[in-house]
């Protein structure tokens, strides 16, 4: 929360790294043991990969007010590419349902020692397909 009394830009990116986290797993040898994501996705890539965000797209549609409840994180798989895909996120305001974030993460992996863009493997694909939209 700020000084307006709501929950701020940055604690949404926050909302959407969680939401994100939760369902596709932490990164590689990240927050484990834990609870099993939905999708193993992120801990489950090769030894010297990880995924790095590309571009987020956010739209304010609503002031997120402070709530004693968790905010509402829809999200799905849109665009999967070659070598990136994209997650899109609705949040609401968990008492009225209202929506009030409607959000893009722009995701690639990448080789940490060259830097280099991977391409997503059919398994990758093949485990965000049950997502897509």
């Amino acid at each position: 929360m700020d000084a307006y009394g709501h929950i701020n830009n940055v604690q949404i990116v926050r909302i959407l790294e969680e939401a994100r986290i939760a369902a596709f797993g932490p990164p590689r040898g990240a927050g484990l043991p834990g609870v099993a994501p939905q999708v193993s996705l992120f801990n489950d890539v090769e030894e010297g990969t990880m995924a790095l965000v590309v571009e987020h797209k956010i739209r304010y549609v609503k002031t997120l007010e402070y709530r004693n409840v968790p905010a509402v994180v829809q999200l799905w798989i849109g665009a999967v590419k070659g070598a990136s895909f994209d997650i899109h996120y609705l949040l609401q305001d968990p008492v009225t349902r209202e929506d009030c974030v409607k959000a893009t993460t722009h995701l690639a992996f990448v080789d940490e020692a060259t830097g280099r863009v991977l391409r997503l493997t059919s398994e990758q694909k093949e485990r965000l397909e049950p997502f897509r939209a």
